[in-house]
Parts: structure tokens; sequence; C-alpha cells
């Protein structure tokens, strides 16, 4: 038990991260949340600015109604409610996780979730928030595709990525006691801790204009350009930008493929599905990744399969 305290307490610290304001605002803005219940539960409400951003703008979202629970490692979890006119703060009867009986009935109550959940839960988050068939708009990791508990989610268009789109890295504030490091962790002018994190975005299931937008795509296929992997029945596409507009098999591209991707443009197609041989085709991983992903012997960084719906225009 002493372990596994520990091990909890380490995770815990990991998954510290608080979303700045700014990358909230830019995300939501997006979204319509005019009657909904909307629930942040992995946000202690005095220091969330997820809970900051949906009160401040409570009246002028047309918001139902806002709840958020937060964890407690040492003791009982911390709840907010606020009406548009009433808010309530005070603790929970347990200690906020977001699995516990407690947080869940708050949950099924809820219209969507809007958080940042633990980055080292992210499978078993994003599960919950299916079995409960609920809305939700989070943050996580982009290699979470590779994730075979993620990836199906995707490829059936349950799961998409966000709106604002952020190359590099992204800012999060850490606690107080959070190591300071040069590379890891540093110091704003305010003197606030932050790290910088990379490959993050927004994971949804409600629908935001990049979902329905097709790519414009002009370059044209020759076998030259787009080799086809040793493997796979697929050929390589290194940038999104550069699909070609004429090519109607299976291409592997770039997991920031899911930046662009509209649906009704494309499908994901299960890697092994395309696969020459018994060996590829028995892999647990949906996409085309490490030695397995070579092209004339040599690898290729992980890829996404997929194939131009030919009903669509471009």
């Amino acid at each position: 038990m002493g372990n596994y305290n520990l091990n909890n307490a380490k995770r815990a610290k990991a998954d510290e991260f608080y979303t700045r304001l700014e990358d909230i605002e830019k995300e939501l803005r997006h979204y319509d949340f005019k009657g909904k219940k909307v629930y942040c539960n992995c946000d202690n409400p005095s220091m969330s600015n997820f809970y900051k951003y949906f009160k401040l703008n409570f009246n002028y979202l047309g918001i139902k109604e806002l709840i958020s629970t937060g964890y407690n490692s040492d003791g009982r979890g911390h709840y907010g409610h606020y009406d548009g006119i009433t808010e309530t703060i005070k603790d929970l009867k347990g200690n906020g996780d977001f699995r516990s009986e407690e947080c869940i009935e708050f949950l099924k109550e809820a219209d969507v979730v809007v958080t940042n959940p633990p980055f080292s839960l992210f499978r078993e988050y994003v599960a919950q928030l299916m079995e409960y068939g609920k809305k939700f708009l989070i943050i996580g990791n982009m290699n979470a595709i590779t994730y075979k508990e993620i990836f199906p989610y995707v490829k059936n268009n349950e799961l998409w990525w966000g709106a604002s789109i952020h190359s590099g890295d992204r800012k999060f504030y850490v606690p107080d006691n959070y190591p300071l490091n040069a590379a890891t962790c540093g110091v704003d002018e305010n003197g606030k801790r932050f790290v910088r994190v990379k490959g993050i975005r927004w994971w949804t299931n409600i629908e935001n204009t990049t979902h329905s937008t097709p790519m414009d795509l002009y370059k044209k296929y020759s076998a030259d350009e787009y080799p086809k992997y040793d493997n796979y029945d697929a050929i390589n596409v290194d940038k999104t930008a550069d699909i070609p507009m004429d090519y109607e098999g299976v291409m592997g591209v770039p997991i920031t493929f899911l930046d662009k991707y509209c649906p009704t443009q494309f499908e994901i197609v299960d890697a092994r599905d395309v696969a020459l041989n018994d060996k590829q085709r028995n892999k647990s991983t949906y996409l085309i990744k490490d030695a397995d992903g070579a092209i004339n012997g040599k690898p290729t960084y992980a890829r996404i399969c997929i194939r131009k719906r030919l009903f669509s225009a471009n």
C-alpha cells in the first residue's frame, strides 16, 4: 500500500498542470454552450481557469449551470457551483477523484464536460466519458492517437481534435513547489512557475469549423514523390499539405493530419487492413510506425492511414 500511495503521489504531481486562461478562451470560442450544464471535473474552483472562464462568461455564453470538482490527495476534494447568481464553494465528501461515485453522479447530470484531465489517466478518463455518453472538450497529448483504446474512437469519428492549433509546445502553470529546471520549468514575469509541454491538443466530440471544412488539395500523385511502404499497401506522405488530390488508394500521413481532418473528405483506415504480411497484420497497433513502416528498409515516423472518400470534391 505504501508503494501504491507513493506512486499515486508522484503521478498526481506530474499531472498537476494548470491551463492558461488565454488558451481556454482561444478554443472555447468555437463552441456553443447555451442552455448547457457544464461540468469541470478535474478542477479546484478556487484555482481553475476553466471554472473562472465559465463563471466570468456565464451570461454571455448562456450557460444553465456550472459545476466544478477537484482532487485532493490529502483529504476531501473541492466543489464549486454557480448558477449565474449564487456561488457555492465547499468540500466534497470524498477526495474528488473523477472516478469516485460522488463525482460520477455529477457527471451523469452534466450536458458537457470541459477540463484538463490528468495526462497519465487519459485513456481511463476518455473511456468514462464515452461510457456515460457525454459531450466533452478536454486537453491531452496528440500521441494519444497511437493508443489502442483511443484510435477506434478517432477512426469511427467519435473523437477528434479541437479548432485552435498550436505548433511546438504549450505553456502550463505548475505549483510553486514544482522543481525549477532550465530545461523544463521556468518563471514568468509575475513569478509564476510554468512548464512547456510538446504535442498538446484539444480533444473533443463536439463539432467545430475545422472538423467540417475540407482541405484544399493541389498536388498530383507521382510514384517517385510518394513511395510505397515495404510492408503496407500504402504510399507515404511526409506533409499533410502534400496529400495528392488524385490518389484514391491508402496513404500514410503524419499524426498532425488530424489538425486538418474532415471526415467527409477522408476516412481513417486501420493499418492492419493494408498490411502485406501476417506479421504486420497481427500487430496491436493501428498505425504504421517504427521499423514496420520502412521504405526501402529505412524506418519512417508514425503515420495514420487515410483514404480519400470517392464522393469528395478534392
